[in-house]
């Protein structure tokens, strides 16, 4: 065939249908789930949606994206929400992000972190670090690093934070001292708004819907349940675990690497370096209690809680009741046990560690170059958002069409 798209999640999903949309039929998708959607698919539970991977929405701040998808669940069938996030810290309750928001804590705490923050790193001078946790001091200070940025990150990510670096941290807001100092005075919140400000979600359906009418129209283009375990590089060629095999001029690739369980004619050191790819898994759990508060996002960062983060369903989801915990799979045995509805999610977080742009340039560029694309959260080992996904998809069809 002309085009091979590995896995059906938003990046292929979107690849797929450019293509079909522009008049080209001479491909396939390959799913290893029995639906579409990937991270991004939604059960009912409690005769409410159930969003597996946890918050997943839809971002406002690409439109062209959104007209889009708009075509597949058009925007009447949508919601829009401004953002509601609070955080937990230290017996407060405040919004977030946390140093745009100290101005909502008690007043002696204002000042312990006001102090902490004035002598941190960065507002006496200091160069950047290169790693993460050490990041965090720089930044943010002693307090707010101790109190909520690394136990936070420790319980979404990994025990092992140090192992992380910082290329990644435009993701994060940009609060400076002078804006958080000024929101303390102000009383009210200042500096750049973090990402989902606004978003959408569906009215009657969970996220999961939109990406079954995207696989929808692709029709008997999608081969479901086809777990691809090996790929040969020498004559493009892709192997599933039912010992099917398929060839394309080009395979687009928005799997985990780390899922290859063979690969054959790629050069053993960019082989070898896969091995230093690290992720975290994700467990989402569904309470059927309903809370008393507004927010939708809830985050935790105490470390005696094993989950991270909640998000209030019938906060956003309307005719909902109840709410889901995440909890990286490190924490499960911390849970009680229970007969709730849960799902791990085995490749939820791609960890930012310090080689990875190393590792994934030199990959990407070479398989690149023998018409296999890495694309999306997974094909670039990336914390991409599903619309940036998006995105990225529709930038891979234009250049390569």
């Amino acid at each position: 065939m002309r085009y091979l798209v590995l896995g059906a999640g938003p990046a292929g999903l979107t690849f797929a249908n450019k293509l079909l949309q522009s008049g080209e039929d001479n491909f396939i998708v390959l799913e290893k789930e029995s639906i579409a959607g990937g991270l991004c698919r939604s059960v009912d539970v409690d005769g409410s949606p159930f969003d597996i991977g946890g918050g997943h929405f839809l971002d406002v701040r690409r439109p062209h994206v959104n007209e889009f998808l708009f075509k597949f669940m058009p925007e009447d069938e949508w919601d829009l929400y401004n953002r509601r996030t609070t955080l937990h810290v230290n017996g407060n309750v405040i919004g977030q992000p946390i140093e745009a928001n100290i101005w909502q804590m008690k007043i002696e705490d204002q000042i312990e972190y006001l102090k902490s923050i004035a002598i941190a790193g960065c507002n006496l001078g200091e160069p950047m670090p290169e790693r993460f946790i050490d990041w965090i001091y720089w930044k943010l200070g002693k307090k707010i690093a101790e109190d909520y940025m690394i136990p936070y990150n420790q319980k979404m990510f990994s025990k092992e934070l140090d192992q992380l670096g910082t290329y990644w941290l435009e993701k994060l807001p940009n609060v400076s001292f002078e804006e958080t100092l000024m929101s303390c005075l102000s009383k009210k919140a200042y500096g750049k708004d973090p990402g989902h400000t606004q978003f959408y979600y569906p009215k009657k359906y969970g996220y999961g819907e939109l990406w079954l009418r995207m696989a929808e129209a692709l029709g008997d283009r999608i081969e479901y349940n086809k777990n691809v375990n090996g790929i040969d590089f020498t004559n493009k060629t892709v192997t599933t675990a039912d010992c099917s095999k398929y060839q394309a001029d080009v395979i687009i690739t928005t799997i985990p690497w780390l899922e290859y369980e063979e690969i054959i004619g790629m050069p053993e050191d960019i082989n070898e370096s896969l091995k230093e790819l690290k992720y975290s898994s994700i467990q989402t759990e569904y309470h059927e209690e309903n809370l008393d508060t507004e927010s939708q996002w809830i985050y935790y960062p105490d470390p005696k809680l094993p989950y991270h983060r909640i998000l209030v369903r019938h906060n956003f989801c309307p005719n909902s009741k109840g709410y889901w915990t995440e909890t990286n799979s490190e924490r499960i045995d911390m849970e009680e046990p229970n007969n709730n509805f849960k799902y791990m999610n085995k490749f939820a977080y791609p960890l930012n560690t310090v080689r990875k742009p190393e590792i994934m340039k030199r990959l990407l560029n070479w398989s690149k170059d023998r018409g296999v694309y890495g694309l999306g959260r997974w094909g670039e080992h990336s914390h991409y958002n599903s619309d940036v996904t998006v995105d990225l998809a529709m930038n891979l069809y234009d250049e390569l069409r």
